[in-house]
């Protein structure tokens, strides 16, 4: 009797529907054992109330319900995953795994290991791209190296898409057939290790992305799509994103290709978690005062629109894009505290963080990036908060103590810290 079965590997693709890799493994014509894999090399970095935690954990049991529905179940496995899966190989005869790939460094050595032991049990390895368009090396010039610019990445990634060819739906209806017929208990969240967060990632919202353009730069308006944490897990397909983005709004579909920029410069260009992408800013003399990094984290910065945006990642792990420009920018550019200080605050905090993006927009507002903003320009907190939020709704909905004596003094005059900022900036 053959008992040979198809493993599919759950990983940041949280769907059941166009989902690549899980699409090929019903296709396997073996059972399908869904598996998902909690990473202690992951998780112990984070606090035992991480609300993104808590989030894969529903997003997990909702599959696990669907799953129940045909019979079938989805096996939660907590560990390292060459553990983990020394483990799996003992407990069933396996013949293929499925996964979809991850660009990210830690991923690429993980996934590396994992399919060389695989390989060595005589087990197919097989990973598909899922969570983009284009991958690392599809989207190049003509010489055959990276982008390094966004506007021509952008010409060329809309030129590939044209042709139409990337563009393929899967239809994962399959697995109502296909499934290996086994329940398995569903672990409690403090078997894990952890506890339910507060703070909870909002449902995502297309339907007003005609207006996205006109209304994206305006926190008060709270028009934002939501939608990033759902794509960062891949509870939504990037294709199905990408046509709804062509059928509505440009800006937006500009958003998406940004998303895909970083991550091949994340790719090609490795250094950049820790390194400034543009080396001659390595020069920069921050001025990295702990207390002052304090008060900007706290919100207590005496600059209304940073202290809300401030508050409000604290408070719900989200932020605002253009307040989150505006938080960048006074910390590398007022205060002279190295940008890494700032994405590793926001890493801990906020719901979408993904690791290509957080690094590419603090190098973007540090002036150390690639394409980044130049180094002169500095945004003026006062004018952004007239510009963007002149009667105040967000910020003090946000800033409760605006209007008291409490409330704190600017921690440093902006014009003092423009001239500051251009002569560090100046000397490198």
């Amino acid at each position: 009797m053959n008992n040979k079965i198809s493993v599919f590997w759950f990983r940041r693709d949280l769907r059941l529907e166009d989902n690549t890799a899980f699409y090929h493994a019903l296709a396997s014509e073996k059972p399908v054992l869904p598996i998902f894999i909690f990473d202690d090399e992951i998780l112990e970095k984070l606090p035992k109330n991480d609300a993104r935690v808590t989030f894969i954990y529903n997003t997990l049991k909702t599959i696990d319900e669907e799953l129940k529905k045909v019979g079938s179940s989805l096996l939660i496995l907590k560990g390292n995953p060459i553990n983990v899966w020394k483990k799996l190989v003992v407990n069933y005869e396996i013949e293929t795994v499925f996964f979809n790939k991850d660009y990210e460094p830690y991923a690429i050595k993980r996934d590396k290991e994992v399919a060389t032991f695989l390989t060595a049990e005589g087990i197919n390895c097989n990973a598909y791209k899922d969570q983009v368009i284009f991958e690392e090396n599809e989207v190049l010039k003509k010489d055959g190296t990276p982008y390094t610019v966004y506007t021509p990445y952008k010409n060329q990634w809309l030129s590939l898409f044209k042709s139409g060819k990337d563009i393929v739906m899967h239809d994962c209806k399959a697995y109502k057939t296909q499934l290996l017929q086994y329940t398995f208990k569903f672990p409690e969240l403090s078997e894990l290790g952890f506890i339910k967060s507060t703070i909870q990632v909002k449902p995502y919202n297309l339907l007003e992305l005609e207006a996205y353009k006109e209304v994206r730069d305006f926190p008060a308006l709270d028009k934002t799509s939501y939608l990033s944490p759902h794509l960062r897990f891949g509870l939504v397909s990037i294709r199905q994103m990408v046509i709804k983005a062509l059928e509505t709004n440009a800006t937006f579909l500009s958003e998406l290709i940004w998303r895909e920029f970083f991550m091949q410069i994340l790719y090609h260009f490795p250094k950049v978690v820790t390194e400034n992408f543009k080396e001659k800013y390595n020069a920069v003399a921050w001025r990295n005062n702990e207390q002052e990094f304090e008060k900007w984290c706290k919100g207590e910065t005496g600059y209304p629109i940073v202290d809300a945006g401030m508050r409000e990642l604290n408070t719900t792990g989200y932020m605002h894009n253009r307040v989150r420009m505006i938080t960048a920018s006074f910390l590398c550019k007022h205060l002279l505290i190295d940008w890494r200080w700032g994405e590793a605050y926001f890493a801990e905090k906020l719901l979408d963080y993904e690791l290509a993006s957080n690094n590419g927009n603090w190098q973007w507002a540090a002036s150390t990036g690639c394409d980044a903003v130049p180094y002169f320009r500095i945004f003026n907190p006062a004018e952004q908060l007239k510009k963007f939020d002149k009667d105040l709704i967000y910020t003090k909905k946000w800033v409760s103590d605006l209007d008291e004596l409490a409330y704190p003094q600017p921690m440093v005059d902006h014009k003092f810290a423009r001239e500051r900022a251009l002569k560090s900036y100046k000397e490198v």
